[in-house]
């Protein structure tokens, strides 16, 4: 299963979703892969503790080799061979660099927007994917949409990140209806959701009132969750009894039991 978590908006935790729901899923033995589309690089040094540095070992390398097609083959960096290990067992990294930002230009006039798709579909070895996105609908972005099974939305309870969630969700419709075809959205996620308060709480009614796919788990907001960035480890494995792992496992177990 390809997993994306996407939004246009920056600051609803995408990279700690993927990372926290990734480790999750290691942890449960399954052997899984998270690939970091962001020039940023926040997912790679959440799961690898340093950004990554030699752009020959990162997804850079996989774009480049696509635009270096000749009649002898695709280059000699094949998107097994850029894979890193991280220091949790079952949990690998496709880690990004600055780089990608200037390839983009390249990749868009030469229509690699398949490429990364063609390129996972013959991967092996790997029971979970999941793809962290910048937070801008991009060739990147478009690319894990394409290459996806299921898209899941991060929503951090905002009045104008509700009036984004509707062109979002119609930007997942026009890929899937253009390019993906069996693209679903698996569900949105409620993440810094404080109960207590009346905004969020009266938001996520109005959304469920009106049919969207929100998600009955939901994230509270936590000082640990910029603690285990420091340190460069997921909840579960940073503070594995606390209150946001067991929200964080519920919220696993929920889109695998759909």
């Amino acid at each position: 299963m390809r997993r994306v978590i996407f939004n246009q908006k920056g600051g609803v935790g995408k990279s700690t979703i993927t990372c926290n729901l990734a480790a999750i899923s290691a942890l449960e033995g399954k052997r899984t892969l998270v690939i970091d589309l962001d020039a940023q690089g926040n997912t790679s040094q959440y799961l690898l503790g340093h950004k990554v540095n030699d752009s020959e070992k990162t997804i850079t390398q996989f774009f480049k080799d696509t635009l270096s097609l000749s009649l002898f083959g695709n280059g000699n960096s094949g998107i097994e061979n850029l894979i890193h290990e991280t220091p949790f067992p079952n949990l690998f990294v496709l880690p990004s660099h600055p780089d990608l930002e200037s390839l983009q230009s390249r990749l868009e006039s030469r229509f690699k927007i398949f490429k990364l798709k063609e390129a996972l579909e013959k991967l092996e070895g790997f029971d979970a994917i999941y793809m962290d996105t910048p937070p801008v609908l991009n060739f990147y972005s478009q690319s894990a949409l394409i290459a996806a099974d299921k898209c899941l939305i991060p929503f951090d309870c905002d009045s104008f990140a509700r009036e984004a969630l509707y062109t979002l969700m119609h930007t997942i419709a026009e890929v899937k209806a253009d390019h993906n075809q069996n693209l679903q959205i698996e569900g949105i996620i409620v993440n810094q959701y404080q109960k207590q308060a009346n905004l969020p709480r009266q938001l996520v009614e109005e959304l469920v009132a009106e049919g969207l796919p929100v998600l009955a788990a939901m994230i509270s907001p936590s000082i640990k969750v910029r603690e285990s960035h420091t340190v460069s480890q997921p909840l579960v494995h940073y503070v594995p009894t606390h209150k946001l792992s067991d929200e964080f496992r519920a919220l696993y177990a929920e889109i695998h039991n759909s």
